[in-house]
């Protein structure tokens, strides 16, 4: 955890203008759980540009960056609408075909659910490659030229390698975090701590600041330390419509509605306008959404237990 006395709390408006520049490789990640929505949107109404998005899978999020405008490169290893089918913006910017005139093909560079995070991996480890075996009698190789085969050190044939990745900018979700930017996490964890370590700067985004006494009276929880963090941002309902365990639960509707939303790029605009650019935070879409809604997505109490780590003193 950090020796850090000084808070790091900032507005999510703050954290983003600080931190994400045109031009950055941005990644936020989360697999299915816990995606930053929030600072997606934010740097949608900050109208960054030029950005490599990288994410295990881009889901809802991206789609909308790019559809924004903010992209000029995805890094990912799936792409698509979870349960749903297409991520109908990014097919739009990817077959040329579908390009609105003036418009340039996005630049895609794919990888297995394994390589992506062997490049986070490696990132986060200062190394120069990731070895894995994964990619025999994969395709990937041919459509990715920084998947290559290598010969093994120790005698035992050739390998697969993928490159390191070291993102400008990781932003992550959680539930909690003190204002020193110790983040805990619970339930499914995606790579949000190898892409945090491999990054140059954090933003962590949490439902709920907590003191630092909380987090080392629990400290096994601890995913991402204060020390590598940049900002912290306390942003209650952040990551919908994806979910948070013990928060609120995925909105699978709304999944379902993006596939018609997103399908038509007049529709995604106007979405766009209506619940990015004419809405000033997270607050204000929150306090926009039916309450009815929100209610249905929060979850019936589950505490598993506690522990007793017992006295250190």
């Amino acid at each position: 955890m950090s020796g850090a006395t000084g808070s790091k709390l900032h507005t999510m408006r703050d954290a983003i203008a600080a931190h994400v520049h045109d031009g950055d490789t941005v990644a936020i990640e989360g697999f299915t759980h816990c995606i930053s929505f929030a600072a997606g949107h934010e740097i949608i109404r900050q109208k960054r540009r030029n950005l490599t998005l990288a994410r295990m899978t881009p889901d809802l999020i991206y789609d909308q960056m790019v559809a924004a405008g903010c992209a000029k490169k995805l890094i990912f290893s799936w792409l698509g609408n979870p349960g749903v089918g297409s991520l109908h913006a990014i097919r739009r910017r990817t077959e040329p075909s579908a390009l609105a005139p003036g418009e340039s093909l996005l630049e895609v560079e794919e990888y297995s659910h394994h390589g992506m995070v062997g490049r986070y991996v490696a990132g986060a480890h200062r190394l120069p490659f990731y070895p894995l075996r994964s990619y025999s009698e994969s395709d990937l190789p041919a459509a990715n030229p920084l998947i290559r085969q290598v010969e093994s050190p120790y005698g035992d044939g050739k390998i697969w390698a993928v490159p390191p990745l070291n993102p400008d900018v990781a932003i992550i979700h959680a539930q909690r975090a003190d204002a020193e930017g110790n983040v805990q996490m619970w339930g499914l964890l995606g790579c949000q701590k190898e892409a945090a370590f491999a990054a140059k700067r954090v933003i962590a985004v949490v439902e709920e600041i907590v003191p630092t006494e909380t987090i080392r009276a629990d400290p096994n929880r601890t995913i991402v330390p204060g020390l590598i963090v940049n900002a912290v941002v306390h942003e209650p309902f952040g990551a919908h419509p994806s979910y948070v365990q013990g928060a609120y639960d995925r909105d699978n509707a709304f999944y379902r509605e993006w596939d018609a939303i997103s399908r038509e790029a007049a529709a995604t605009d106007e979405w766009l306008r209506e619940w990015v650019y004419e809405v000033p935070d997270r607050a204000a879409y929150i306090a926009k959404m039916d309450a009815a809604r929100l209610r249905a997505l929060r979850p019936t109490p589950a505490p598993s237990g506690s522990v007793d780590y017992g006295d250190y003193r």
